[in-house]
């Protein structure tokens, strides 16, 4: 007597969330595996992008950030021991006066900041260092990634927002940039 066995899925067409049958962009199938390989690998957050789709998975409770991490103006290439909120940090009413007018550099992804291309390197920009829109500013590496970030925006930097080795979100303000 000979059974037949189900053929499995092909794992390229499972990782791509392409698989026969699917109702939409996104399957449930490759939804599970991606909240499996966080499990396993014990990350909190998982941010894929394809073309035009994008899936963001978070996990566990949101981290407790305190607003009264030191702000690094050197590009020093310790480790924070604190981290400041994802976006602008909370300030006097004198200094939000100074920041008026600035435009603010973000962060396009989640990953982990870092002033310089490498720890004995000089950093990419110091206050009052000037940019343009192709100035790389900064390196977030993401999933053992690493990614150069551009200015998009010419001026000179007024303040730098998040310090060296810091954990960064998407859309947290890394620099402020004093148009020109």
């Amino acid at each position: 007597m000979s059974e037949k066995k189900s053929k499995p899925k092909p794992k390229a067409a499972a990782a791509s969330g392409k698989t026969a049958g699917a109702a939409g962009p996104m399957n449930v199938d490759f939804l599970q595996q991606l909240v499996n390989l966080m499990a396993s690998n014990d990350l909190n957050t998982v941010d894929l992008r394809d073309s035009d789709r994008r899936i963001v998975l978070k996990r566990g409770v949101a981290p407790v950030f305190s607003s009264s991490a030191p702000v690094v103006s050197s590009g020093s290439t310790q480790a924070p021991h604190s981290y400041s909120t994802p976006n602008l940090p909370a300030t006097p009413s004198g200094a939000a006066n100074e920041d008026a007018g600035l435009v603010a550099i973000k962060s396009p992804m989640v990953g982990t900041f870092y002033a310089a291309p490498s720890p004995d390197a000089k950093p990419f920009v110091q206050v009052g260092s000037t940019v343009d829109e192709e100035t790389d500013v900064c390196v977030i590496e993401a999933m053992k990634v690493f990614n150069n970030i551009k200015a998009e925006t010419r001026g000179t930097i007024a303040r730098i927002m998040v310090t060296n080795g810091q954990t960064v979100e998407f859309g947290t303000v890394i620099f402020l940039v004093k148009p020109s």
